[in-house]
């Protein structure tokens, strides 16, 4: 009995001492991202999907696609100062500096809606016929790029709100990044990233997802690296920008539906409609998990904006009455 005891006691010392040695680990890594503050969006029922910002006057753009609005934040005040309704399943929205527009992809309808961008008045109304949906502006041109329909993506200039040429997909595209001359589309339907030359409207390449599918959100890397999310398995891959070939490939939280790359802490940031936010980096031509912040059921769009060094996201309401959407800003640690 003595030596049983003696030999319990021995065990029990050194389980305090790994389980002291997890807790010193642990507090030694914070977690990469701290919440500064909570902005709440009332009246705001159902999913949200898309955001972006315009930089000059501080304001950030909130599709709320369950809802059929739009809202307007403003960030100094921590306040929504408009609200664009009566839209049909808004879901792509981009801000175009130069020519001072908004514009908004409709799902619902077919239609990309452009509104001042000081006043919000609108400025035109684009037809595409079907399922407007991811947009973003061509550094290069000026330009609104939105995926749309059964498999196709639309230039459209935002002064004259015409569409400027069209380049067919094989199936509706989904997440989609920018690069020079080229676009990087994932098309989940036809299990493949798509790679078009925007000047010409060919496609260059098509890259075949062996073992992957439920390719949604895509962001760009440095060092010619294309980020891509899974869902069927949940997966974030990165892709070499050139040929296709897999960088590397983890598991990560379910139903990612947003990526963002951190181009000063080299990390890239994936939120999940189960609640989670994972960063990710590339060190040593390895692939590592860095951290997992705990969110909100079903927030799963975000936005990092360098110039503000500020992570946005967005949280659905609660099924509980009396909750309210709501946009989360994290800091970046360190």
């Amino acid at each position: 009995m003595a030596n049983l005891l003696s030999a319990l006691g021995i065990a029990g010392a050194l389980t305090i001492i790994i389980f002291t040695g997890w807790i010193t680990a642990a507090e030694a890594a914070p977690p990469p991202l701290a919440l500064v503050t909570t902005i709440v969006l009332p009246h705001t029922g159902g999913r949200i999907d898309h955001m972006d910002i315009d930089l000059a006057r501080e304001r950030l753009f909130v599709a709320e696609i369950g809802n059929g609005s739009l809202d307007v934040v403003d960030l100094a005040s921590r306040k929504v100062i408009k609200r664009l309704s009566g839209l049909d399943e808004p879901q792509g929205v981009v801000f175009v500096p130069k020519a001072d527009v908004l514009a908004v992809g409709c799902g619902g309808d077919g239609t990309v809606r452009l509104y001042d961008g000081r006043t919000y008045a609108p400025r035109g109304v684009v037809k595409l016929g079907d399922d407007a949906d991811d947009a973003r502006l061509d550094p290069a041109t000026g330009d609104i790029i939105i995926a749309y329909g059964g498999g196709g993506l639309a230039i459209i200039d935002p002064v004259t709100a015409t569409v400027v040429k069209t380049i067919a997909l094989p199936a509706h595209p989904e997440g989609f990044q920018i690069a020079g001359d080229r676009a990087f589309v994932n098309v989940p339907d036809g299990g493949q990233i798509d790679v078009v030359n925007l000047h010409t409207g060919k496609r260059l390449a098509t890259w075949p997802l062996s073992g992957l599918s439920a390719n949604f959100p895509m962001a760009l890397g440095d060092g010619g690296r294309i980020a891509t999310g899974f869902r069927s398995p949940d997966v974030f891959a990165l892709f070499d920008q050139t040929n296709g070939h897999l960088v590397g490939r983890l598991a990560d939280c379910s139903t990612a539906d947003d990526i963002d790359f951190d181009a000063k802490r080299q990390r890239y940031y994936v939120s999940c409609g189960s609640g989670e936010i994972d960063t990710f980096a590339l060190s040593g031509g390895k692939l590592h998990l860095t951290g997992r912040v705990p969110t909100a059921w079903e927030a799963r769009t975000s936005l990092f904006v360098p110039q503000l060094d500020r992570l946005f996201l967005a949280v659905r309401a609660g099924l509980l009455f009396g909750s309210n959407a709501a946009i989360r800003i994290y800091r970046p640690l360190p």
